[in-house]
């Protein structure tokens, strides 16, 4: 059975290194600069973030972000 539902990715990564740093999503919300919350709870819940949007959020959080494609037979990352 073929299912068209899409796994989040970057959403759970999100709320671990929110625990990891003890922040809340109103916090990260605002800032993040979103007027209301509710605005990065529909991304998470959608999973929808743009590139830059996730090197925003990991500048909030301290940390680095990385986005890259490897080639599973010699490791060159793209």
């Amino acid at each position: 059975m073929e299912t068209n539902e899409k796994k989040a990715f970057w959403a759970p990564k999100i709320e671990h290194v929110l625990v990891s740093r003890g922040m809340s999503k109103n916090e990260l919300a605002k800032a993040l600069g979103y007027k209301s919350p509710s605005g990065l709870y529909n991304k998470l819940n959608r999973d929808s973030f743009t590139t830059e949007e996730l090197m925003r959020i990991a500048d909030v959080l301290n940390c680095t972000f990385e986005a890259s494609f490897i080639l599973n037979d010699s490791g060159e990352k793209f």
